[in-house]
């Protein structure tokens, strides 16, 4: 069957998909889903579970509720395949939804599978109304970083910045970055920049030192080998 055939067919079958969802039953959805991320803000995640799954059965067609659902699998239950499949189903509604791919690219790389969450990453980035691209290129720095390709994590920790000045995440990247190149006093500037800006933080070095002892010790893996080399970087 020739592919233009097969793509128009596969357009009409969503479009139909969608028509079938009446507007009382998107309004509900939308009216759960709203719900939902207040829940999941105020960090209360399984009734912000509960209310997306029903607006996910009023209409099961929407991208962000897919999405919503995807980062609560990701971010909380720590579930990525399950994550990866919510975001793709995202991408399946929308293939420009640019917040799924860095979403989708976070999922990947937890599970270690740096090539996909790379490419996830620069989708992302190469739509021009995203406006998270400088989240996109903290994530895609930081899987750089991950494979040791400290050129690559800074160009994009640099680019990151220069969509937004005093984003502190890609400064804590360059920090470590700098920090594995033995570049030490390169990485105690990044860091106290990335404390300057960090709304947390707001330049106070003893607090947010204290904070990363205090955080050592509840995390584990890649996060606490993170944490060990701020704590080493605020000695410099």
């Amino acid at each position: 069957m020739n592919k233009k055939i097969i793509l128009i067919f596969f357009l009409i079958t969503v479009l139909c998909a969608c028509a079938s969802v009446s507007q009382e039953d998107q309004k509900q959805a939308y009216f759960h889903y709203q719900i939902g991320m207040s829940y999941f803000h105020d960090n209360n995640i399984q009734p912000a579970y509960v209310e997306l799954q029903k607006a996910l059965e009023l209409n099961p067609y929407d991208k962000q509720i897919h999405n919503a659902l995807g980062i609560i699998y990701l971010s909380k239950l720590e579930d990525y395949p399950k994550a990866v499949e919510h975001f793709k189903k995202a991408l399946k509604y929308d293939e420009d939804y640019a917040e799924a791919y860095t979403n989708i690219g976070n999922a990947y790389a937890k599970m270690g599978e740096f090539n996909k969450a790379i490419e996830s990453y620069r989708t992302a980035i190469s739509n021009p109304f995203y406006r998270n691209q400088a989240l996109a290129l903290y994530n895609l720095g930081m899987v750089y970083y991950r494979l040791a390709r400290y050129d690559l994590a800074l160009d994009a920790f640099k680019d990151s910045i220069r969509r937004y000045s005093t984003f502190p995440l890609p400064y804590y990247g360059m920090a470590l970055t700098y920090n594995a190149q033995g570049m030490y006093g390169d990485a105690a500037t990044a860091i106290t920049h990335a404390i300057e800006f960090d709304p947390l933080y707001k330049g106070d070095m003893e607090k947010a030192s204290q904070d990363f002892k205090n955080r050592k010790i509840q995390v584990k893996g890649q996060e606490e080998k993170d944490i060990a080399s701020y704590l080493d970087i605020l000695k410099y």
